[in-house]
């Protein structure tokens, strides 16, 4: 659907620590920009960044997403429930079940290798997780009724067909039918830690598998302006003492050139990029796990800094 200019926001994927750290970039965003993320013309969300964009698209301001992550309640807002800290369910996941996952993604990205991502072949491999995103259901259910979808028309969430390999974004035309919960729930399934979840008879899981922020989406909108807040890529950072931390880096720089791949295609549109990642004052908060709850509100804390000191400075911020 072609926008007639406009902004759009596109909040990338990251777990537990990426959602605390993306709450306090929207709250730099809104006070150093003056941008209400749910005035954007189009909202796009890919796992940890699928909650808060289901947030968003339902109304629900940053003010309040704050408290929630400070657990503040709110008396004029939506009871968001579950307690931040177990919402995801712990810093380890459960054992996953034996085997791997998706046989028919792993033929899928044996027969058409360049329709499938690295990590979403991957994905297939990886055993099928067990543990439960009812949590996160119960958040979605706080602000949007059981099978309904968000106020907001233009609300995407990415997945990835777990069968299939392919990228699915519910919420466009075309996609298939689902309500805001389930559809937020399946892009939050991370391969081997989550269950994949049913929706119209087919398996989905989380959508970072295809992209950490699926940016490209918005190449042909039209759109003025995208903001990107990416909690799983960075520009700047900081040097790990641990061998878990040098891998997650190390990572992160291949999840980074995903990005700038993508900025490249929407900038070649003529609509102007805007990216904040976390630096390296923020990776050294983060630490090498980004679902380990106990460095929450310190990830936060230090997001609400550092992003809105990237927002001033522009640092952070390829423009085209």
């Amino acid at each position: 659907m072609q926008q007639a200019g406009g902004t759009g926001l596109v909040l990338g994927a990251g777990g537990v620590l990426g959602a605390a750290w993306t709450i306090g970039a929207l709250a730099a965003l809104q006070s150093e920009r003056g941008l209400d993320p749910r005035d954007a013309s189009v909202l796009v969300g890919t796992s940890a960044g699928s909650v808060l964009t289901g947030f968003l698209g339902c109304g629900t301001g940053v003010d309040v997403l704050l408290d929630h992550q400070r657990g503040i309640v709110n008396a004029e807002a939506p009871d968001l429930g579950p307690d931040p800290d177990r919402d995801a369910g712990g810093a380890l996941p459960p054992l996953p079940r034996p085997g791997i996952g998706s046989a028919r993604g792993l033929l899928s990205a044996t027969l058409r290798p360049w329709r499938v991502t690295p990590m979403g072949a991957l994905s297939s491999v990886l055993p099928q997780g067990r543990g439960s995103l009812a949590p996160i259901g119960t958040l979605v259910d706080a602000v949007c009724p059981r099978g309904a979808w968000a106020a907001h028309p233009q609300t995407w969430i990415v997945a990835m067909d777990y069968d299939s390999g392919r990228r699915v974004v519910f919420g466009r035309d075309g996609a298939p039918h689902a309500g805001l919960r389930d559809a937020v729930m399946s892009s939050c399934a991370i391969p081997g830690w989550y269950a994949p979840v049913r929706i119209g008879g087919r398996r989905y899981v989380d959508g970072g598998a295809c992209s950490p922020t699926s940016l490209d989406l918005v190449a042909r909108l039209g759109l003025d302006e995208v903001v990107v807040l990416s909690p799983m890529t960075s520009f700047s950072y900081d040097e790990p003492a641990t061998l878990a931390g040098r891998v997650e880096r190390r990572f992160r720089r291949v999840m980074t050139q995903r990005l700038v791949g993508e900025i490249r295609k929407v900038t070649a549109t003529g609509t102007k990029v805007t990216v904040v990642g976390p630096g390296a004052e923020d990776l050294a908060v983060i630490g090498a796990n980004l679902m380990d709850p106990s460095r929450r509100t310190r990830v936060l804390e230090t997001s609400l800094r550092t992003s809105a000191a990237a927002l001033r400075a522009r640092a952070l911020a390829p423009v085209g």
